[in-house]
């Protein structure tokens, strides 16, 4: 008779303050690898008032942040990940959100300025327009 094997419990989901401490990291690390200033990173999350946005940047760990900011995060990790894997060049990577774009999504305009209407569909947008470059869905 075959032995019962038992499956491992299940770990809990992350929480919602862990997944704020980790997007916010890894956002302000973006930030700093495309040469974002505070205005442009403060509309790439949703407009947080300048206080909480200081409060973020300088104690990531203690956010608990709104499905919305979550969103735009995983968003801009996607778009960010998008990157790195179509163009080699870490450095060409980075500079490809502030470059020029002839794409008809940009008109000529860089994707950080499509990113910086201000709504979250932008991001999204974005996010679609590279993977399906990438050969994925679009």
């Amino acid at each position: 008779m075959p032995a019962l094997v038992r499956a491992a419990p299940a770990s809990a989901p992350p929480s919602n303050r862990a997944m704020s401490a980790a997007g916010l990291r890894a956002f302000f690390n973006i930030a700093q690898a495309w040469n974002l200033n505070g205005d442009e990173q403060m509309v790439l999350l949703g407009a947080p008032p300048r206080s909480t946005f200081f409060k973020w940047k300088s104690s990531p760990e203690a956010a608990d942040l709104k499905r919305d900011t979550l969103e735009r995060l995983s968003y801009i990790l996607g778009i960010y990940k998008a990157l790195q894997i179509l163009l080699l060049d870490p450095t060409a990577a980075d500079a490809w959100v502030k470059k020029p774009n002839s794409a008809p999504l940009f008109g000529g305009k860089s994707a950080l300025d499509r990113m910086l209407g201000g709504n979250i569909g932008d991001l999204l947008a974005v996010r679609q327009y590279l993977d399906a470059r990438r050969g994925g869905w679009a």
